[in-house]
C-alpha cells in the first residue's frame, strides 16, 4: 500500500532541496547539517529503545539484575556530553550562517565557484505586495510589473520590499528564503538564480480572502534575453503614475500578468511612507519640521509649514514667540499670572497658562 505513495512523492520536485539559486542552496545545506546533527542524537535513542526493550523484557533470565543500581558516572558522562557537544555544533553553525545568509548582507559570491567583484553592479528590483497581487518596479530600466519577476542569470538582485496594507511574506523557494513585507517600513533581500528557467513565487504570510491567488512567475533568463525583456516591456502602454498605482492598490484577485512601459520617479519611496496620493502628507515631512524652513519630500513643503507661500502665514513652529497669540493654552511669554495680588481668587487656580523657566544666567529682558 506504501509503494504507490513513494512512487508518487518520487515524482515531487522538492525545491527547497534542489534550488536554483546559491543562497538557496546554502539555506537548503543548512536544513540538512541541522537535520543530520540532530539525528546523531534521534538515531541511537530510537535503536537503544528497541534494544533496551528486547534485552530486558520479563521473558529474559539471562539479562543482569540489578534492582539496587541508580547511578553510573560513565552512563551519566554519554547522556550529557553527547547532547551537549550537538548543541555547541548547531550554535556554531546557526551563528555563522545567520550572518553569513542576513537577507540584508550584499552577496560575497554568486555561485561556489564564483564571488562578486567590485565592480559587478547589482540588479535593483523595488517590490510592493498588493492586496492580492505583486508589484515589481525597476528603477534602473524604468518600467514595472504586476505578477511578473525577470531577472538575469549570475546577477546579484538587490530587493526592497513594503506592502500597501497588511503584512505579508516575499518567497520565491528556488532563489532564497522569505522576507516579510510590511506597511509603512522597508525591508531588504539580496539574491541571485544561477541557472534560467521558470519558478514560482508566492506570499507565504495570510494576507486574506485573496492570499491564495498571489502567486507570480519568476523568469531567469540571459543578458541578452533581460535586455529584449526590457525593451519589450518598455512599449507597453501607460506608465506607473501616482493614479495608476491608487487603482491597483484596490483589493482585487487573480490578476493576469501587466506590464508598464513607464514609472514616476519617487513612486516607491512615496510608498513606503504611505502617501503614494500626492495630496497627502508623506511621513517622512514629520521627522524633520524643526530642522528649519527646507521643503519635504519631493519638493513638498514641510507638513507644518504647509502652504506657506509669499505672503501666507507661516505654520506654527516656524513663528517666533512675539506672532504667537490666543488661546489660553499659549507658548507665548506671559506677565504675572492673574489673581497674584487676590489670595482668594479663582484665578490662582488657572493652570492653563505656561511660563518659561528662569534659566540661570538669563536677563529680565529674555524673561519677558
Amino acid at each position: 500500500m506504501s509503494l504507490p505513495l513513494v512512487a508518487l512523492l518520487g515524482g515531487c520536485d522538492l525545491v527547497v532541496f534542489n534550488p536554483s539559486g546559491d543562497v538557496a542552496r546554502q539555506q537548503g545545506d543548512l536544513v540538512l547539517w541541522s537535520t543530520g546533527l540532530m539525528l546523531l542524537i534521534i538515531v541511537p535513542v530510537m535503536v537503544l529503545i528497541v534494544l533496551f526493550a528486547w534485552r530486558y523484557r520479563a521473558s529474559n533470565k539471562d539479562a543482569e539484575y540489578k534492582p539496587d543500581w541508580d547511578h553510573s558516572i560513565m552512563l551519566e558522562l554519554v547522556i550529557w556530553s553527547a547532547p551537549l557537544l550537538i548543541i555547541i555544533a548547531l550554535g556554531a553553525l546557526t551563528w555563522t550562517s545567520t550572518h553569513l545568509l542576513d537577507p540584508y548582507r550584499p552577496l560575497g559570491r554568486l555561485s561556489p565557484t564564483q564571488v562578486v567583484k567590485a565592480s559587478d553592479r547589482p540588479l535593483e528590483v523595488d517590490v510592493v505586495s498588493l492586496d492580492w497581487k505583486w508589484l515589481f518596479i525597476y528603477p534602473e530600466q524604468g518600467v514595472a510589473t504586476v505578477n511578473e519577476l525577470v531577472v538575469p542569470v549570475g546577477r546579484q538582485v538587490q530587493f526592497r520590499l513594503t506592502s500597501s496594507s497588511v503584512m505579508n511574506a516575499f518567497y520565491v523557494p528556488a532563489m532564497a528564503g522569505m522576507i516579510y513585507t510590511m506597511p509603512g517600513m522597508e525591508t531588504k533581500l539580496h539574491a541571485v538564480l544561477n541557472r534560467p528557467g521558470q519558478f514560482q513565487g508566492m506570499s507565504s504570510n495570510y494576507s486574506g480572502a485573496g492570499f491564495s491567488h498571489m502567486r507570480f512567475t519568476t523568469h531567469a533568463v540571459d543578458d541578452a534575453g533581460f535586455a529584449r525583456w526590457v525593451s519589450e516591456t518598455k512599449t507597453a502602454k501607460g506608465a506607473l503614475d501616482a493614479a495608476t498605482y491608487l487603482k491597483l492598490e484596490k483589493p482585487s484577485e487573480k490578476v493576469p500578468v501587466i506590464r508598464f512601459g513607464g514609472i514616476e520617479k519617487g513612486l516607491f519611496d512615496r510608498v513606503v511612507q504611505m502617501c503614494p496620493d500626492p495630496k497627502r502628507p508623506c511621513g517622512g515631512n514629520t521627522m524633520g519640521h524643526g530642522m528649519g524652513h527646507g521643503t519635504g519630500h519631493e519638493g513638498q513643503p514641510g507638513v507644518n509649514n504647509r502652504g506657506a507661500a509669499p505672503g501666507e502665514p507661516e505654520g506654527a513652529l516656524f513663528k517666533g514667540n512675539e506672532e504667537k497669540t490666543g488661546g489660553e493654552h499659549q507658548s507665548k511669554p506671559a506677565g504675572p499670572a492673574k489673581g497674584t495680588q487676590d489670595p482668594g481668587s479663582n484665578a490662582n487656580r488657572n493652570m492653563t497658562q505656561l511660563l518659561r523657566p528662569r534659566l540661570p544666567g538669563a536677563s529680565a529682558a529674555d524673561r519677558a
